[in-house]
């Protein structure tokens, strides 16, 4: 295992020593509030929620403070973004906006489920019988690169995550061919997908 030798010179020497592991190594930092910022777009910005942003800073709402210094806590990785995103439009191309927060909501919904794996990767990589859980992943096509909006779309559900209506499960009832998932609980409708719990 290769590691990261971690200095911090601030009246005195701090030396850490961590693992070094790409996919999880992501700085904390800390956001000046300017006028117009708010939770959601801070944490849309830094690709972190909003609960977690208070839960740092000790917050029970949402009232900001021009000039006030907010950490920022470490979210989500930029390698779990980015593979979230190429899942977003690879399975919502064609979808209104809504609609690829709405996908990117259900694979942070399952992260936090009991019922499926424990990490983004997992999830979108998970096996069920003999194919995946996202045609996407069985298919190839999230290895193609995602575009602007889909990475906006992971930063909002991101931002908004722990707020959303709980979808596990999102189909488009034209061409879905498993039958158990038309006895899910529908929660919404986005163009094509309706995603349900």
């Amino acid at each position: 295992m290769r590691y990261i030798l971690r200095v911090a010179i601030a009246g005195m020497l701090v030396i850490s020593i961590a693992p070094l592991d790409n996919s999880t190594v992501e700085a904390s930092a800390v956001h000046r509030v300017q006028a117009g910022d708010t939770l959601w777009l801070i944490g849309k910005k830094y690709g972190v929620s909003i609960k977690d942003i208070q839960y740092k800073n000790h917050k029970s709402g949402h009232l900001l403070y021009v000039g006030e210094r907010l950490t920022i806590p470490t979210s989500v990785t930029n390698s779990e973004k980015e593979l979230m995103a190429r899942l977003v439009h690879a399975e919502a191309k064609g979808e209104p906006y809504a609609g690829k927060v709405a996908v990117a909501t259900v694979v942070l919904n399952r992260v936090k489920s009991d019922e499926f794996p424990d990490t983004i990767s997992d999830v979108i990589h998970q096996k069920v019988k003999h194919s995946y859980a996202f045609e996407p992943v069985q298919n190839g096509s999230i290895h193609q690169h995602a575009n602007q909006e889909a990475a906006e779309a992971v930063d909002e559900a991101i931002a908004y995550d722990g707020m959303g209506n709980d979808s596990l499960y999102f189909y488009n009832p034209e061409t879905a061919t498993s039958k158990w998932i038309f006895s899910t609980e529908e929660t919404l409708t986005i163009g094509k997908h309706r995603f349900a719990k």
